[in-house]
C-alpha cells in the first residue's frame, strides 16, 4: 500500500513493507492539498498503462481516488491516511555523501556475491564499513568474496559498520539513475539513502559479520594480467560444454597463453586460449564458471590481475581501483 500526499506544487508518494520505506516527490499542479492511502501495485499498473500526456488525480470524502487521463476514467478504493504506518524515529550516527554513479558502481561490483541462504542472515546483506575515511563494501556467500573500497571526501560522525539488506541495495540502485549526489545516513538499526527528490529507509541486519580479511592470502606467488573482454568471452563459450556432472572449467597457464577448457561426457569437450604475458612454470586451476565470470561482468576495467599461489588455495582477482575478489578453486575428484 502507498500513501499519497499532495503539497502546493508537488505530489509525494510513499510506500513501505515495514522493512523498507521509499518516498519520492514529483512536480504537480495542485488545486487542493490532501493525503490518502491507495493500493500501490494497482496504482502503478494503472499509471503504466494510461495513454495521454497529463493525469488528473482527485479524491472524495469516501477515500476513493479518481484518475482521469485522456478518455480514460478510473476509481481506486483507498483507505484513511491515518492507517498508513508512520516513519519510525531515527537518530544519525554517521553520514557520508557520494556521487550517485560512484555508489551505483560500488554496489554492482559486490552485490552478486551476497548469500541467498537465510540460515546465516548476516551474509544476506552487504557489509558497509567506514574507518579512518575509507568506505568498504563487502559481500560473501562463503564460497567467494567481493570487496570494493573508496576514500571518502565527505564524512560526518563516528567510524563503524552496518549490514544493509540486498533488497534495499537493489532498490537504492533504482534511485541512482540520474546524475547528482546521494547522502547515506546510518543509524543504530536503520539507514537512509537520500537523493534530491527521493528517500529510501531500510532496517539494518543485526549481527556480527565474519572477519572477511581472514580469507585474503597475505601474499601470492604469481600475478597474471588478463584482458577482461576476452576472458569473459572465453569463459562464456567454454561454459556451454558443461553439464551438472562436470560443472567446472580448467584454466591452464602455459608459455604466454591461457588455455580454457572443459570436458563433459554428456555434452562434449572444447578449449580456447588467450594471449597473456606468462613465462613461469605451467600450472592449471579449476573454477565454477559463474563465480569466475561475475566480477568480469560487473567491472569497467579493461584488464584484471589474477593472483594465485597453487590450485588448492584462494585465488584473488583485482580490477578497478579498490576492487578485490577472492574465490576458492574447485578440487577435481
Amino acid at each position: 500500500t502507498s500513501i499519497t500526499t499532495v503539497f502546493s506544487s508537488s505530489l509525494e508518494l510513499t510506500t513501505t513493507d515495514l522493512e523498507l520505506r521509499i518516498t519520492t516527490e514529483v512536480e504537480a499542479e495542485v488545486e487542493t492539498t490532501g493525503i490518502i492511502t491507495v493500493p500501490a501495485k494497482k496504482l502503478v499498473s494503472l499509471i503504466n498503462n494510461l495513454n495521454g500526456d497529463n493525469v488528473v488525480v482527485s479524491t472524495d470524502e469516501n477515500d476513493s481516488v479518481k484518475i482521469v487521463c485522456g478518455n480514460g476514467r478510473f476509481t481506486l478504493r483507498g483507505l484513511e491516511a491515518t492507517d498508513f504506518p508512520e516513519q519510525s524515529e531515527f537518530e544519525s550516527i554517521r553520514t557520508i555523501s557520494l556521487e550517485k554513479a560512484e555508489l551505483k558502481k560500488m554496489i554492482s561490483s559486490v552485490s552478486y556475491a551476497v548469500s541467498d541462504n537465510d540460515s546465516r542472515k548476516v551474509l544476506t546483506g552487504i557489509f558497509v564499513s567506514i574507518k579512518e575515511g575509507l568506505l568498504t563494501l563487502v559481500a560473501t556467500d562463503g564460497k567467494r568474496m567481493a570487496l570494493q573500497q573508496k576514500n571518502l571526501e565527505n564524512f560526518v560522525g563516528t567510524d563503524g559498520d552496518s549490514i544493509v539488506p540486498l533488497k534495499a541495495m537493489n532498490e537504492v540502485k533504482r534511485l541512482l539513475e540520474n546524475e547528482g549526489k546521494v547522502e547515506i545516513i546510518f543509524g543504530e538499526k536503520q539507514c537512509i539513502f537520500a537523493t534530491e527528490n527521493s528517500q529510501l529507509t531500510t532496517k539494518l541486519i543485526e549481527g556480527n559479520y565474519p572477519n572477511y580479511r581472514q580469507v585474503i592470502p597475505s601474499e601470492f606467488k604469481q600475478t597474471i594480467d588478463i584482458p577482461v573482454a576476452a576472458f569473459k568471452n572465453k569463459i562464456d563459450i567454454i561454459s556451454l560444454l558443461l553439464s551438472d556432472k562436470s560443472p567446472y572449467i580448467i584454466l591452464d597457464f602455459e608459455d604466454n597463453k591461457l588455455v580454457l577448457s572443459a570436458v563433459s561426457g554428456e555434452v562434449g569437450e572444447g578449449s580456447d586460449e588467450i594471449e597473456i604475458e606468462y613465462s613461469s612454470e605451467p600450472f592449471n586451476v579449476s573454477f565454477n564458471p559463474n563465480y569466475l565470470s561475475e566480477p568480469l561482468r560487473n567491472t569497467d576495467a579493461e584488464m584484471v590481475r589474477l593472483k594465485v599461489n597453487d590450485p588448492l588455495n584462494p585465488v584473488a582477482i583485482e580490477g578497478d581501483e579498490g576492487f578485490l575478489y577472492v574465490i576458492m578453486p574447485i578440487r577435481k575428484k
